[in-house]
């Protein structure tokens, strides 16, 4: 069981936008930047945050998490830990779930529905079930996991690395992003990484130039 003597404090989320906060950066997903959103279909986390006093406290203050929706594999960390004493749902995409062996999961091949407001889509390209997920709220938001990450001057760009799945279908999906979502449908790109880049901003202005 969780216990503030287990476990470090940690910092508490942050916010980013209107009921949109960002969690620190976790060390079990490799500086991993989860984030967590209050919403009238049940509260929602992108990604699994580190699992400390702050983030359990912040949590329980908003009631709780229904939904645990994971972009991909390197976004996992303490998952099973977290589901097994929040008793959430996972979404994830079906490439990556034989991860969580012993997690029951929700599964899709191609996109995933929660309401109007949430849409998961498959966008394969740094691992085989990468995923970015669309919020329509406030001008439309996407939290695009490590498929699009800032460049060193804060832009949105798919970034290839030595743990890339396959870099020509990761580039491909940044394209069909770009044209499935014009500016009308999306106004903030939210990563799960480097978001040191980003100067304290906390999110990227949607634009078409990440497309290559």
């Amino acid at each position: 069981m969780f216990t503030p003597e287990s476990q470090p404090a940690g910092k508490a989320p942050h916010s980013v936008l209107d009921n949109v906060f960002a969690f620190a950066p976790n060390r079990d997903t490799l500086g991993g930047t989860a984030y967590f959103i209050v919403n009238n279909s049940g509260n929602i986390m992108i990604d699994a945050p580190a699992w400390s006093v702050a983030n359990q406290e912040f949590i329980a203050a908003q009631g709780g998490v229904q939904w645990l929706l994971i972009t991909h594999r390197g976004g996992l960390g303490q998952t099973a830990k977290i589901v097994k004493e929040l008793s959430c749902t996972v979404v994830i995409q079906e490439q990556e779930a034989y991860l969580l062996p012993d997690t029951p999961t929700t599964t899709y091949q191609q996109q995933w529905q929660l309401g109007e407001e949430i849409e998961a889509i498959w966008t394969p390209g740094h691992t085989p079930g990468s995923a970015c997920i669309y919020y329509a709220a406030q001008g439309g938001m996407l939290f695009t996991g490590r498929h699009l990450l800032p460049d060193r001057a804060g832009n949105p760009k798919p970034l290839r690395t030595p743990k890339t799945f396959h870099w020509p279908r990761q580039v491909k999906n940044a394209n069909l992003l770009a044209a499935n979502f014009p500016p009308e449908r999306l106004r903030y790109l939210l990563p799960g990484a480097s978001t040191g880049l980003l100067r304290g901003r906390g999110y990227m202005e949607a634009q078409a130039d990440y497309c290559c």
